[in-house]
């Protein structure tokens, strides 16, 4: 196989190739590949690469071009091929044979996107959704009895939460679980067509049994949704049970390795020791307890120790992110299209400033998304490991996992599609993926929550945040506080601040420049613009709960789309402190160098994203605001050398790209054509070129 890199030597090489032109003022950085690639890979390293070999391996990939039929029943057979390498036990109890590793299995996981997403999201239906279930809703009585066979796939199995009529409003699910004393069953039905299950993973063709979730009703009184564990078919027949009935939800977008379908039951009876009563509890005789006594709670309770599913989604996203540029970064590196500043050479796409714009910024964030989900993943570990499992440490791990997976999963797609275009025709050939992998991730915007919901919760306890600062202070402090923001208004709406700003410029571009690229000047850029919009819309719903219903879902209603600009906004300033903290753990001082640029790339672009935010509100100036898109075009010019060594540190091989374009055949075509005309030149046997015989026609006529 044809080598795709130089991984040593690419800065130096890019370096030399561009010296002609550019005499660097001291000598140029560069990046530690190696280490820069175990920085990213993170705590759970060892792990990583292990689910990387795993990967890599051809028995896991995904084959274009089958029949769904097909591809469901390869990727069927891949989840035993998990089970034979022990890629699905890490966080199973160490009882059952598990290693009660939370953080390493998430790590290990969302690796498998680059074999085939299908296999990705079918494992974590299988052990992510319905194993965890049992294991984390249930006690160790129902552990004991039915995880051993989750974790050997003896027992496929569905997580019935969805509901045709009810996705992310999960409270509102209309299926019911109600307890019949006299035979100490639940009878669980689906009254009618919207309350049916769907979309629901394994339930079309492989499922066993399910988790599914209901309103449980006891002695006439709802205590709210439930898990309860359903065998749905006969072991051997496969056929439905008495009472059960689904259908096949058909060729979707993509992943169309996974068997989605619909579930309805009718009277169906399961024993009162079905349902998984860590958080609630029916006795004999009807009684319900809870440890948990407010049904808010214990519902957000029970929900928390499913989020799994996103924080794996916004990993398996950052992964994605990260093959679609390596390939798309090679390749550019390496095509070449029009002679711009030669008149023989042709110019190489990656040299252009729009392709370094389309492709660095993005770089940029994926890189910030990559220490944010690390982050995320760390605290995940912590909650669940029991190391820090506060009331609190739920909410911090809910509320991160809620504003990093709608960024990352939106920056996948957006980045999938800026690279597929970006490739020209062969990125829309599905034998480099762009089109393939943007397919199979479309629906990752919208399952483990909805993102535009997903950014509201984030919004919500951001207003709760904001609100506990006030309330236990005394008139005087809340008026000093009302008079400054008003000041603050007045000073950013009439113009003084961009007054005071321009003079400290003093004209001068380069100072305007310098105050941006500070770390500091961006993160008070970006930590203003999110305080300021959760304190506008603060103020404007203040009071809204002491209003009628239908007068407060009105107010609020006219400031979600405010609420959900507050809580994006969280979430970059979030990604941009993570990508922030990052830089202090890199001890080779060229790699810190060209990542501080890749840093203040990033944090300039949301700046210049939401620039006329910044502009309208009085935080810049309109000379300072001016200078903030040649700034960031004088940092694409300074990462240009390094492009390649930050794709290279992503630590993804050909075996995991997969993608023709970025296996070096470019650059055996480009390098065939250029020695062709340079061959011909020489014999001088090129012919002539009818513009250049015109323009000595002209000469001579004169």
């Amino acid at each position: 196989m044809t080598e795709v890199v130089d991984r040593t030597s690419s800065s130096n090489r890019v370096a030399a190739e561009t010296a002609a032109t550019t005499q660097p003022v001291e000598p140029a950085p560069t990046v530690d590949v190696a280490a820069l690639g175990e920085l990213l890979l993170g705590k759970w390293a060892h792990i990583r690469h292990t689910a990387r070999d795993l990967a890599g391996r051809p028995e896991v990939h995904k084959i274009e071009g089958l029949t769904h039929t097909e591809h469901r029943k390869r990727v069927f057979g891949q989840l035993k091929y998990l089970v034979d390498n022990n890629a699905v036990h890490r966080a199973f109890p160490t009882s059952l044979g598990g290693s009660d590793d939370h953080g390493g299995n998430i790590a290990g996981f969302e690796e498998l996107v680059t074999a085939d997403p299908s296999l990705q999201i079918k494992a974590g239906v299988q052990w992510g959704l319905f194993g965890s279930a049992v294991m984390h809703l249930g006690t160790k009585e129902h552990q004991d009895k039915w995880l051993p066979g989750i974790m050997s796939l003896e027992i496929p199995g569905c997580f019935a939460m969805t509901e045709t009529g009810h996705g992310s409003d999960v409270a509102s699910i209309a299926t019911t679980a109600t307890y019949d004393e006299a035979t100490q069953e639940f009878v669980i039905n689906t009254p009618f067509r919207a309350a049916w299950k769907d979309y629901i993973g394994n339930a079309a063709e492989d499922g066993l049994a399910a988790v599914v979730f209901a309103q449980l009703v006891t002695r006439n009184v709802n205590h709210g949704v439930h898990a309860f564990y359903v065998e749905l078919r006969d072991p051997d027949t496969k056929e439905f049970l008495p009472g059960i009935g689904g259908e096949d939800d058909g060729i979707k977008g993509g992943l169309n390795g996974i068997d989605n379908g619909r579930l309805h039951f009718t009277d169906v009876r399961v024993p009162r020791t079905s349902l998984l009563n860590r958080y609630g509890n029916v006795a004999p005789d009807g009684e319900y307890t809870s440890p948990i006594a407010s049904p808010g709670r214990r519902f957000f309770t029970m929900l928390g120790t499913l989020v799994q599913g996103r924080v794996s989604l916004d990993g398996a996203a950052v992964a994605a992110s990260k093959v679609a540029l390596t390939t798309a970064i090679r390749y550019a590196a390496e095509r070449r299209q029009f002679n711009a500043s030669s008149p023989t050479d042709e110019e190489v796409l990656l040299d252009y400033q729009r392709h370094q714009r389309r492709l660095f910024t993005r770089l940029a964030t994926t890189v910030a998304a990559s220490f944010a989900h690390e982050q995320l993943l760390e605290k995940f570990d912590d909650v669940f490991s029991g190391r820090h499992d506060t009331d609190a440490d739920r909410q911090d791990l809910e509320t991160l996992a809620a504003a990093l997976k709608p960024m990352s999963t939106w920056h996948a797609l957006d980045t999938l599609q800026e690279c597929r275009e970006a490739c020209g025709g062969a990125g829309f050939l599905i034998e480099n993926r762009f089109a393939s992998l943007r397919a199979d991730l479309d629906v990752y915007a919208t399952f483990e929550g909805d993102n535009t919901v997903l950014l509201q919760l984030v919004a919500k306890r951001l207003l709760a945040d904001y609100a506990k600062e006030f309330r236990n202070v005394d008139f005087g402090v809340l008026a000093r506080f009302v008079a400054a923001q008003a000041a603050d208004v007045a000073i950013n709406r009439t113009g003084l601040r961009q007054v005071a700003q321009f003079v400290a410029d003093t004209g001068s571009v380069q100072k305007a420049a310098l105050a941006l690229r500070d770390e500091e000047g961006q993160r008070t850029l970006l930590t203003d613009r999110v305080q300021s919009m959760v304190a506008e819309v603060g103020s404007a719903l203040k009071g809204a709960n002491k209003l009628p219903q239908h007068q407060g879902a009105a107010l609020f209603n006219q400031h979600q789309d405010d609420l959900i600009e507050a809580a994006q906004a969280h979430a970059e300033l979030l990604q941009w402190e993570a990508f922030t903290e990052a830089l202090g753990k890199v001890g080779d001082p060229g790699t810190l160098r060209v990542l501080t640029w890749l840093r203040d790339l990033f944090g300039l672009s949301l700046i210049e994203k939401h620039l006329s935010w910044y502009l309208m509100n009085g935080r810049l100036s309109m000379q300072r605001g001016r200078t903030v898109g040649a700034y960031i075009n004088r940092l694409l010019v300074k990462i240009r050398p390094h492009a390649l060594d930050l794709v290279d540190s992503f630590g993804y091989g050909p075996e995991h790209l997969r993608a023709a374009i970025a296996s070096g055949a470019e650059k055996e075509r480009q390098d065939e054509a250029r020695g062709y005309f340079q061959a011909q030149r020489a014999s001088g046997e090129a012919p002539a070129e009818e513009k250049s015989l015109l323009a000595l026609k002209g000469r001579k006529s004169s």
